[in-house]
């Protein structure tokens, strides 16, 4: 067993180091990486680790990408939070850069999720205390990411593994701007073709953000003025986070396929409200499971974010809460649509958010190209042919 899963024995050493020299670090630094990315994801409450497949595990796990069987696959998301306020924006691509056993794939992911349109209230008040609103200028807070993905099958078939180049870049107008550098790595193992484990380590090295703040003179004294503090130039720390899954799948009557999946989320930068709390690790479970029919059409359900909450009438009880989430999904020849109804925040006066995402395949038939270049006859490019991919 110690042969085999040499990562998963890993895992608790790591989880026991990256406290004691983390343990003074902020908690939730760049939790904007942590919402999850894509229909399907959502759908499954975000456990996905260990069945991500696709272009999308740039995001979920870098190893997924070894599994892509296209020339070509792209994938993009957009959603909007708090009545529109808040819009989360994802975009990615990868390609694979062999075609022998043990598959190598690179890919790129772009995220951006920012709050835009932001009253800059500063200089509302003229220094003979008169108001003009004229003074009033808006701005833009957003946060964003680029993930520089690499995954290969290893040479058994069994094993891939993948890791993630993070630049983070985080901007509030022209007061403030963070520039951030991370490293994300993971590793699936294959026990048979219907069980998966997968794991994945983000922020494995620590990220760190470098905050600069640029707000004038004139700036500061109105801060100084309104009881407010000047904020000042900080590194912001993002401790590491282990996620461990595992995904069994079956197929009935070749027609219908179930898949289920359990994560456990590993954090070690202080006591969260989670189902597992303490101030040394915190585990935080998630559950999706997929009911797909021919490969055409999906349905998923998830649940995630189990805390125990104060009780609204009795302060001194605490109710137990989770977020339930559900989707489909829809397949044609190349073109993979993916719905969720899902509530992010948890938060009962916030809105159940529908989020959409594309995942599209391109695939060259070889067989063609090969025909089209040897016909001197009919010199034609080669015929690039958009078809599903299993």
């Amino acid at each position: 067993m110690v042969k085999r899963f040499p990562f998963i024995n890993t895992l608790f050493c790591c989880l026991i180091c990256c406290y004691y020299s983390n343990a003074q670090a902020p908690k939730f630094s760049n939790e904007y990486l942590s919402i999850g990315i894509g229909g399907k994801g959502h759908a499954m409450g975000g456990a996905m680790v260990a069945a991500t497949n696709d272009v999308t595990s740039g995001y979920w796990n870098p190893a997924g990408l070894a599994s892509i069987n296209a020339n070509l696959q792209m994938s993009a998301m957009h959603a909007e939070w708090f009545a529109g306020i808040g819009r989360y924006d994802y975009l990615a691509i990868a390609k694979p850069i062999n075609n022998k056993s043990n598959r190598k794939v690179i890919g790129l992911s772009l995220v951006r999720f920012g709050v835009d349109n932001i009253p800059n209230t500063l200089n509302l008040v003229e220094p003979d205390g008169t108001i003009n609103y004229n003074n009033i200028k808006s701005f833009s807070a957003a946060d964003y990411a680029g993930l520089l993905t690499y995954a290969q099958q290893l040479l058994s078939k069994t094993t891939q593994i993948g890791g993630s180049i993070k630049i983070l870049h985080r901007r509030a107008g022209q007061f403030a701007t963070a520039w951030g550098f991370g490293l994300d790595i993971g590793a699936i193992y294959k026990l048979s073709r219907n069980v998966h484990i997968g794991l994945s380590a983000r922020d494995i090295t620590s990220t760190f953000n470098a905050w600069k703040f640029n707000f004038t003179e004139e700036e500061q004294n109105i801060l100084l003025t309104n009881n407010n503090d000047v904020p000042s130039s900080s590194i912001e720390i993002t401790t590491p986070k282990f996620i461990l899954g595992s995904a069994y799948q079956a197929t009935f009557q070749e027609r219908l396929r179930l898949l289920v999946e359990l994560d456990f989320d590993f954090t070690t930068d202080g006591q969260r409200n989670v189902l597992i709390s303490s101030k040394t690790i915190n585990i935080d479970p998630k559950m999706g499971l997929e009911l797909g029919y021919k490969e055409f059409v999906f349905i998923r359900a998830g649940v995630s974010n189990f805390q125990y909450l104060k009780n609204d009438i009795n302060p001194n009880e605490k109710d137990f809460s989770f977020q339930p989430n559900a989707g489909i999904g829809l397949k044609l020849r190349g073109f993979t649509i993916d719905y969720a109804y899902t509530d992010v925040g948890n938060v009962s006066q916030v809105l159940y958010s529908h989020v959409v995402s594309i995942v599209v395949d391109l695939k060259l038939n070889k067989k063609e190209k090969v025909k089209s270049k040897n016909n001197t006859a009919s010199p034609r490019p080669p015929k690039i042919i958009i078809e599903q991919i299993d």
